[in-house]
């Protein structure tokens, strides 16, 4: 059977489909020809990122198209429950990126603490001649350790970050509404042994007023989860992380809270305008900002590969 990745497969997902018979395409078709692309290719799974857009039309003009794949965690531009209610398999991969994505967010919030974003780019330019001014300019970090990692959604990315967060002796509270029992987690170590942590939920007032730090996990959302109000709840020179979905976070509200002084600075992996986030976000140095990589590691994209090749495998024996 043929399998469309559309946006490209690691080498070992196409490897994996390829020893299970399957034929594995990794032609890019716009999105204009895609449903064409399907249906005169007798295209019968079709694999994507995020750049793809699977929507209603797509879905409707290609009749044989068995199984529609993400290759990530969230599925915002695949019509999930219109495709489910029309017979069609969708599939994503929950649990390859989430070391990926954690350890992201927490290099966001060293990078603030520290200030790295910022000397990163002045060492180079004046480090050679003003090294001392440098040096002094960059004296006043704050320590992770002993601080109050507040996490807002506690699935699989928001409970890894807790685990780093506690490796590196942080204090963890995190909200979840759909979690209402404690979470028990173990962190395991190189040499074998582990350690269990209960961690309880607290209400978003308790997280908003009480962290140090606060990072987001959760999923697309019709209206920012982080707004002024909830800006106004948190600790003054709070950090605020985002490497879930552009637009969980109001970023001219965030803005507003990072000049005014209100917060420390923010780390931003996502955008509510990507692929031209503003130029606001851009040039603020108290701004931590990545491309939106939280998933772009060689290791999370072989463990993506992999786990939608078999899944996909799966789906088309059924």
């Amino acid at each position: 059977m043929k399998v469309l990745a559309n946006d490209g497969l690691s080498k070992a997902g196409v490897q994996r489909l390829e020893a299970a018979g399957h034929t594995v395409i990794t032609d890019t078709v716009a999105q204009e020809y895609l449903a064409k692309y399907i249906n005169d290719n007798d295209i019968v799974a079709l694999i994507v990122r995020s750049a793809t857009k699977v929507r209603k039309d797509v879905i409707d003009a290609c009749p044989n198209l068995k199984v529609i794949a993400r290759a990530g965690v969230g599925m915002d531009n695949i019509d999930v429950a219109y495709a489910r209610s029309v017979g069609r398999t969708v599939l994503n991969t929950p649990n390859a990126s989430s070391v990926s994505v954690a350890e992201l967010a927490l290099g966001h919030m060293i990078s603030v603490a520290r200030s790295l974003n910022c000397a990163n780019q002045q060492m180079p330019l004046e480090g050679e001649t003003h090294f001392a001014e440098l040096k002094k300019q960059y004296s006043k970090g704050r320590e992770l350790a002993g601080k109050t990692l507040g996490i807002i959604g506690f699935g699989r990315i928001g409970q890894r970050l807790a685990m780093n967060a506690i490796g590196i002796g942080m204090r963890v509270i995190f909200h979840d509404p759909f979690i209402t029992e404690p979470k028990t987690l173990e962190l395991k170590f190189f040499d074998g042994q582990s350690v269990k942590f209960t961690l309880a939920p607290s209400s978003l007032d308790e997280v908003l007023a009480k962290s140090d730090f606060i990072s987001l996990h959760v999923p697309s959302q019709a209206k920012p989860l982080i707004g002024k109000a909830e800006i106004e709840k948190m600790k003054a020179g709070a950090i605020i992380v985002n490497a879930a979905r552009g637009g969980v976070v109001d970023e001219a509200a965030l803005v507003e809270a990072i000049e005014s002084g209100k917060l420390c600075g923010a780390g931003l992996d996502v955008f509510q305008t990507e692929p031209t986030p503003p130029v606001a976000l851009l040039m603020n140095k108290a701004i931590s900002l990545s491309p939106h990589i939280g998933a772009s590691t060689t290791d999370a994209q072989n463990k993506i590969g992999t786990e939608i090749a078999e899944n996909v495998i799966k789906a088309l024996a059924e």
